[in-house]
């Protein structure tokens, strides 16, 4: 009997396995890949940078790899102090969420279930944070803190789009 009730649960853990592996690959989010390199990394800070100066915003950029380590860390002159390690936690929020720091912005901002989110520990649900996607995988993260949200995104954006060329 022990032996048949084994067999039985032993099954059901090999059957549940594609459907793990099917609704991981059904949520949309990409997979995280290798970490990104430095060139790409120089990259990625150049284009977010000349973004921030082209606009005259004085931000703080930071990009992190696909292991949340940090790679680069820029704060252009006269940025607030608190965009050190706001930026940094964009970066971080995004990259452990596989999504724009904004989603969490406005599922918080929409209330309800949203706003459960607010009971987890060191995020940054600000816009400003972008994931960097290299061939389908994620391969690190960009955040941006110093200007208006939205203009924080603008220069992320820049950055994590200029790794693909």
């Amino acid at each position: 009997m022990f032996r048949m009730l084994a067999c039985a649960l032993a099954l059901c853990a090999v059957s549940a396995i594609p459907a793990l592996a099917q609704q991981t690959e059904s949520s949309g989010l990409p997979p995280y890949g290798p970490p990104i390199t430095l060139d790409q990394a120089k990259r990625v800070m150049a284009a977010a940078e000349l973004q921030a100066v082209e606009n005259s915003w004085q931000v703080a950029i930071t990009i992190l790899d696909s292991g949340g380590n940090m790679v680069m860390f820029h704060k252009l002159d006269n940025a607030q102090l608190s965009a050190v390690t706001v930026s940094e936690g964009k970066a971080r929020t995004s990259l452990e969420f596989k999504r724009p720091s904004k989603d969490l912005d406005d599922a918080i901002a929409r209330g309800g279930a949203g706003n459960r989110l607010l009971a987890l520990k060191d995020i940054t649900p600000l816009e400003g944070g972008m994931p960097i996607v290299l061939d389908g995988r994620i391969v690190g993260a960009i955040g941006v803190s110093g200007a208006v949200s939205a203009q924080d995104a603008q220069v992320a954006k820049a950055g994590a789009d200029a790794v693909a060329r």
